[in-house]
């Protein structure tokens, strides 16, 4: 972890107390409520920012956050109950795509929500691939459909199928839709990306071992901004299914990705947008 240089401005401190009650590392203390905090020792600090953050009157002084990048909130900005209800409701996986380009300041904006999602121990080890060239985009649907054959070969072959039908007895639900997914790609059919004009793929280092869940966290902030920009997409499950069955991690060398791929999003410019949104089933929660 990148060692900080981590402070309180002892004469500008106000006692609050705030910065101690943020602090995930726990080393910022105050002995007595009308004494200043101060800094246990910096070796423990994440660099979250949540001591900057929360102060308000801009006495912790971290090396990471130096002025330029603190910025004040508005909270009267913040859109009201109902309309982030509203967005939550009527945000859907909307594959109707036309083959206009989406812009590249609109991709920026959803790359930057997606980054903005929190990771485990605020490690920020989430890296993001945006493919639009339409030849990398037919290779990660070759690579899929070249995945989901060679799984229904394996489990179709008769020396094999007693034994997986035993220990993944799952994976014969999806023979079916492998089977389909490579007869509409015979015919010219993409039902892998459903011809977005852009993917984001979603990946972290190897040795993280929180990756899968950074970068789905990360996926939903993008799909939310997304949404609000009046853009579809969809999660590219069948993508991330292929790869979880690849070993030999064909694809990230394909695209010159270093890590592993996690989560990954089809975009494009819809052709239309959805007039009305459907409830779901009852919501199931356990109250103790």
């Amino acid at each position: 972890m990148k060692a900080v240089d981590l402070s309180i401005n002892q004469a500008t401190c106000i006692k609050c107390g705030k910065c101690v009650k943020v602090c995930p590392s726990n080393i910022i203390r105050q002995d007595r409520s009308d004494e200043p905090a101060m800094v246990e020792s910096s070796k423990g600090c994440i660099s979250c920012g949540h001591c900057v953050a929360v102060c308000p009157s801009g006495s912790v002084i971290h090396s990471e956050f130096p002025a330029d990048k603190v910025h004040p909130v508005d909270y009267a900005l913040y859109p009201t109950v109902e309309q982030m209800m509203l967005l939550l409701k009527a945000r859907r996986s909307n594959r109707a795509f036309s083959t206009r380009p989406i812009p590249s300041g609109t991709l920026d904006l959803i790359l930057e929500a997606a980054h903005r999602a929190p990771t485990a121990s605020n490690q920020q080890q989430v890296a993001f691939t945006l493919i639009t060239d339409p030849a990398k985009l037919r290779q990660i649907t070759e690579f899929t459909i070249g995945q989901f054959n060679t799984a229904a070969v394996k489990l179709t072959n008769p020396f094999l199928k007693p034994v997986l039908k035993r220990i993944m007895p799952d994976a014969y639900r999806y023979l079916k839709t492998f089977k389909r997914l490579n007869k509409e790609h015979e015919k010219g059919n993409d039902l892998i990306l459903r011809k977005a004009t852009a993917v984001i793929l979603i990946h972290t280092p190897k040795a993280n071992r929180f990756g899968s869940a950074d970068a789905n966290l990360a996926y939903q902030n993008g799909s939310l901004m997304a949404e609000t920009l009046g853009v579809n997409q969809f999660y590219t499950g069948f993508v991330c299914s292929a790869i979880n069955l690849d070993k030999h991690r064909t694809l990230e060398k394909l695209l010159g990705i270093d890590g592993t791929i996690h989560a990954g999003m089809a975009l494009g410019i819809p052709i239309f947008r959805y007039p009305n949104y459907v409830d779901r089933v009852e919501i199931q929660v356990t109250k103790m």
